[in-house]
């Protein structure tokens, strides 16, 4: 699989979409473009300074290199392999067995087709089963409906919210967290 002199080696693969690692190549597209755009980042914690080719270079080579974090592109196998965001398992501690999943999908014309939802499923699965995690967490601001709706779809319960956490957009946001164990995927998936 090849998209523009990109070698696509599907990673872990799902039934539209497909997980691969970040390459270089992924800075000279619309990678970097994402974290630029305001809506895209309306329910992160990106979009504060400019963000460069160059800087995604440097982060692709750093998340590539780092094991405590797994960073995977979500490609769509039918149209081009198109990149079309991110997936993420960060923070993945070695004693006790946790992680914290994100998500982004920066292609707005990919936006509320259940991509997201695929994505995360593979992701979640491959910490609990390959990566042998017993707790999976994310946090997210009270605006961010869309992470929200995964946390939840995913089985995760909501454990708390930090006070003022967040700021963006001139003002202060909770944040949401939410939770799961091993043991609540396996109910989730059987």
């Amino acid at each position: 699989m090849k998209q523009k002199g990109c070698p696509m080696i599907p990673f872990l693969l799902g039934e539209r979409i497909y997980l691969r690692a970040l390459v270089d190549e992924d800075a000279n597209e619309n990678y970097p473009l994402w974290f630029n755009d305001e809506e895209v980042c309306a329910g992160n914690s990106h979009h504060v300074y400019p963000y460069s080719r160059d800087e995604a270079r440097q982060y692709i080579r750093n998340v590539n290199a780092d094991r405590s974090q797994l960073v995977l592109a979500i490609c769509l196998q039918d149209i081009g392999n198109k990149h079309i965001g991110n997936v993420a398992l960060q923070n993945i501690h070695p004693v006790y067995r946790s992680a914290e999943f994100a998500i982004v999908i920066g292609d707005k014309e990919c936006w509320n087709k259940g991509y997201g939802k695929e994505a995360a499923a593979l992701m979640i699965d491959h910490g609990f089963g390959t990566l042998n995690l017993h707790r999976v967490t994310c946090g997210t601001f009270e605006t961010n409906i869309g992470m929200m709706v995964i946390a939840l779809w995913l089985g995760m319960k909501q454990e708390g919210v930090r006070r003022d956490a967040a700021f963006k957009d001139g003002k202060y946001l909770p944040v949401i967290e939410f939770g799961m164990v091993r043991n609540e995927w396996q109910s989730v998936i059987s």
